[in-house]
């Protein structure tokens, strides 16, 4: 009976503890990744301990528990490595900082992407753009190259376009630019780069590089190819495509 009043005890005072820490660390500005690890190892330190406590209840020496304990440690060690791994790779992912919970990143082992909504012991959260969750073990995400598309608060949008080789290359370039500088979220207001990229097989392809707010990036880049497609349309600019042409010649007429 007391074995089970020291469990609801204790389950009690772990939940009032965790959720004075997590006021403390919100209130102090923690960020909500570092909020959600130290929740996640505190929890299994605090139970841990309850359970050491409550085995002393059953009569069970405090030194043969640590002994056990640092056995079983050892044991669970040795047979989860690779949760040891993924579980300092978290410490290192809050320590360096290479990411945020609301960064957009992309990590290169497995080339997985989207937006970073918890940080736990063992494993990052993350949800595509397809609204998919995807779960990432820290020990991967330590030991691998990662692209934070969110870090910095601007973004180069790199356009590419061709047009044939008998279009007006200078008339091109110039309704390109034109377009560049009509995008709402252009940053470039002077002068946006418009160059030749290269001259290729069957087409002439025009670059254009100019920066904008982060979070404009997709819906300015979208509206550019738009606008110089219907652009392009209205000033008679040919854009190259694969076609086939077929000439029949009537034997008869020769």
């Amino acid at each position: 009976m007391i074995i089970a009043f020291i469990f609801f005890v204790g389950t009690r005072v772990i939940k009032l503890i965790m959720k004075l820490v997590n006021k403390s660390l919100d209130k102090a500005g923690a960020e909500k990744g570092v909020i959600t690890f130290i929740d996640s190892f505190l929890n299994i330190v605090m139970y841990a301990f309850l359970i050491m406590v409550l085995a002393s209840g059953f009569g069970v020496d405090a030194a043969s528990i640590l002994a056990i304990f640092g056995s079983a440690t050892l044991a669970i060690g040795l047979a989860l490595q690779g949760s040891l791994s993924n579980l300092a790779g978290g410490v290192v992912i809050l320590l360096m900082k290479p990411f945020k919970v609301g960064d957009y990143i992309k990590e290169d082992s497995h080339c997985n992407e989207g937006r970073v909504t918890e940080i736990q012991i063992f494993y990052t959260k993350l949800t595509t753009v397809d609204n998919k969750e995807v779960m990432i073990p820290n020990g991967s995400l330590a030991n691998t190259s990662i692209v934070n598309f969110t870090y910095l608060p601007t973004r180069r949008i790199d356009f590419s376009i061709g047009i044939s080789y008998e279009a007006d290359l200078l008339k091109a370039k110039e309704i390109v630019k034109r377009e560049a500088l009509a995008i709402p979220g252009n940053l470039d207001r002077e002068d946006p780069a418009v160059f030749v990229r290269s001259l290729d097989e069957s087409q002439v392809t025009l670059g254009c590089r100019f920066y904008v707010e982060n979070d404009a990036y997709w819906d300015s880049l979208w509206m550019l190819n738009e606008k110089v497609k219907l652009a392009f349309d209205n000033e008679g600019i040919e854009i190259p495509y694969n076609k086939l042409d077929v000439n029949i010649q009537n034997s008869a007429a020769l």
